[in-house]
C-alpha cells in the first residue's frame, strides 16, 4: 500500500515523497487511517517497523489540516523582551504543546524530533522540541519558550519543567508513548501516571510497545478510550533479515582476541558492539582505537553534548565501530549498521531483540553475532525461547574454543553465513566422538594483526547497565 491512497495531507504527503518513502510498512498501513480518524491505539510492534511515522504523519496531517489561528498581536516572547527592556522582571509563559511524545531514552527523542522535522519540514507553522536530561538548562527553556506544537520529551526531564510551571498540558491534543515496555522496565512507571494525569481527558492516546502484556497492558487499558489493538508479526519481530551467530569462549583474552578478528572483517560497514558496563564500553573503545579501528564508546555517564557528537560521527560515517551499552539498543536508525556484536549478552532477552534490531534496518541483510562464556548457555536459550529462534553455534578455525561449546543449536565449522564469505560452507562437520571419548583441542596461537587488542582482566566487577 502507497501513502497517496492514505488520504495524507498535501504537505506530509510532499514530505514523504521527499524523504524517498512510497510504500507504507505492515504497522503504518494499519496505524494511518485508524490515527487519522482519531482512534486510540495500542500497538505491539518491534524496532524498525516504522512505528514513529506511524504516529507522527496523523499527527502532522491534523496540523496542517486545521484552520491557522490568528496571530495575536504579540507574542510571549516580545511581551518579555519589552518588559525586559525597561528594566521589569517578567515571568515564563508556559508552553503549551498540543503533542507530547514519552520515549524512554534521549537517544529515540532526539530521533522522533528528526523524523518530524523531515515529515513536517513543509508545515511553516509547526514546531517540535525535545526536552532531555543532560542538555543545558537555558537551552531548554529557549526551547519552551517557542510554545512548540510538538513536546518530545524523556519522563524525569518533563516532570521537573512540569513542576516549576514551564509547561501547562490543558490544550493537550495527542499523547503518544513510545517504547512503553522499555519505560516501565526503566521504572518510569509513577512518572507517566502522574503526565498522564495533567493531560485531559479528550486526548486521543497512542501507546507503541514490543508487548502489550503484563504490566504495560494494564496501563494501557487505564489510559486508552476504546482503542483499536494493532500486532504486528512477522519478519518485523523474528528478525529474518538478520543473521544470528553465537560463538563460545573461554576466557576473556579468547573474547578479545575474537573480537579484534571478526571488526577486520571488510564486508563490514559499521557496527555496534554491546557491552553490559559503562566502564567496559571505555576501555573496549580504547583498546579498538589503539588496535587501529575508528572507534567510540556511547553510554549514560556521558554528557548529551558528546552523545550527540558520537552519534553524529556514527551517522556521517567517521565512525566504524560504535562500543555502547544498552542505552544505544533502542533509539539509533543508522542505515550503514551491518553488525552487531554482544560482547556481553544482556540482562533481558527483550534487550537482545533490540540490540540485534540495530542492523538489517528497513528491510536490509544485518549480522548478529555474540560471543558467549560457556557458563552463560542458559541465557542463550532463554533468549531463544523468547525469540522462537534458535542460534547457530560457529567456530572459526584458529579461535576454537578448548571447552567444547554446549548450547541447543549444533555447532558446525562455518555454520551460515560467516562474515565476509558472502556464502553457505557445504563441507560436513567432523563426526561425533564415541560416548566416553575424550577429545584434545590444541589451544590456538593468538593472531599477529591482533596484538593491541589484549584482555588485561580475569574477571568483570562491573554490572550496571549504562
Amino acid at each position: 500500500m502507497n501513502f497517496e491512497s492514505l488520504g495524507l495531507h498535501p504537505l506530509v504527503l510532499k514530505a514523504v515523497t521527499d524523504a524517498g518513502y512510497t510504500e507504507a510498512t505492515a504497522v503504518q498501513q494499519q496505524a494511518l487511517p485508524a490515527a487519522i480518524a482519531g482512534r486510540d491505539l495500542l500497538v505491539s510492534s518491534q524496532t524498525g517497523s516504522g512505528k514513529t511515522a506511524a504516529f507522527m504523519l496523523p499527527a502532522l496531517h491534523k496540523f496542517a489540516s486545521a484552520p491557522a489561528a490568528p496571530a495575536p498581536a504579540k507574542t510571549a516572547n516580545q511581551v518579555a523582551q519589552s518588559a525586559r527592556s525597561r528594566g521589569e522582571r517578567t515571568r515564563f509563559t508556559p508552553a503549551m504543546p498540543k503533542m507530547l511524545v514519552l520515549t524512554p531514552t534521549r537517544e529515540l527523542a532526539l530521533q522522533v524530533t528528526t523524523a518530524t522535522d523531515k515529515y513536517g519540514i513543509h508545515i511553516r507553522r509547526v514546531k517540535a522540541v525535545s526536552i532531555l536530561g543532560g542538555m543545558p538548562y537555558p537551552k531548554q527553556m529557549q526551547l519552551l519558550s517557542r510554545n512548540p506544537e510538538i513536546l518530545v520529551a524523556t519522563p524525569g526531564r518533563l516532570i521537573d519543567h512540569m513542576e516549576s510551571g514551564k509547561i501547562d498540558f490543558s490544550q493537550l491534543e495527542i499523547l503518544v508513548l513510545d517504547e512503553a515496555d522499555r519505560m516501565l522496565d526503566m521504572g518510569f512507571v509513577d512518572d507517566i501516571e502522574l503526565i498522564i494525569s495533567k493531560t485531559p481527558e479528550s486526548r486521543q492516546t497512542m501507546l507503541f510497545s514490543a508487548t502489550l502484556d503484563g504490566m504495560v497492558g494494564n496501563m494501557a487499558r487505564r489510559i486508552t478510550k476504546d482503542p483499536m489493538m494493532i500486532q504486528i508479526a512477522g519478519s518485523s519481530t523474528r528478525h529474518e533479515n538478520i543473521q544470528q551467530r553465537v560463538h563460545f569462549v573461554d576466557d576473556l583474552s579468547h573474547k578479545n582476541r575474537l573480537l579484534d578478528h571478526l571488526l577486520r572483517d571488510s564486508s563490514i560497514d559499521q557496527a555496534v558492539v554491546f557491552t553490559a558496563t559503562k566502564r567496559d564500553a571505555d576501555t573496549i573503545a580504547d583498546r579498538l582505537n589503539i588496535a587501529g579501528f575508528a572507534a567510540a564508546a556511547l553510554h549514560g555517564d556521558m554528557h548529551q553534548g558528546a552523545r550527540n557528537r558520537t552519534l553524529n560521527s556514527l551517522r556521517q560515517g567517521q565512525l566504524r565501530v560504535l562500543v555502547a551499552t544498552d542505552v544505544a539498543a533502542r533509539g539509533i536508525d543508522v542505515p550503514a549498521i551491518t553488525h552487531v556484536f554482544n560482547y556481553d549478552l544482556p540482562k533481558f532477552p527483550e534487550d537482545y531483540v533490540h540490540r540485534i534490531g540495530r542492523t538489517g534496518r528497513a528491510g536490509r541483510q544485518g549480522l548478529a553475532i555474540s560471543l558467549v562464556n560457556h557458563a552463560e548457555g542458559v541465557h542463550v536459550k532463554r533468549i531463544e525461547r523468547f525469540t522462537k529462534q534458535i542460534i547457530p553455534v560457529d567456530i572459526i578455525e584458529g579461535f576454537e574454543p578448548k571447552k567444547k561449546a554446549s548450547a541447543s543449536a549444533p555447532s558446525s565449522r562455518r555454520a551460515g553465513w560467516r562474515p565476509g564469505d558472502g556464502r553457505t560452507d557445504t563441507r560436513s562437520a567432523k563426526p561425533a566422538t564415541k560416548p566416553g571419548q575424550r577429545t584434545f583441542v590444541k589451544p590456538s596461537a593468538p593472531r599477529k594483526d591482533s596484538a593491541g587488542f589484549r584482555g588485561d582482566r580475569n574477571q568483570r566487577g562491573d554490572t550496571g547497565r549504562g
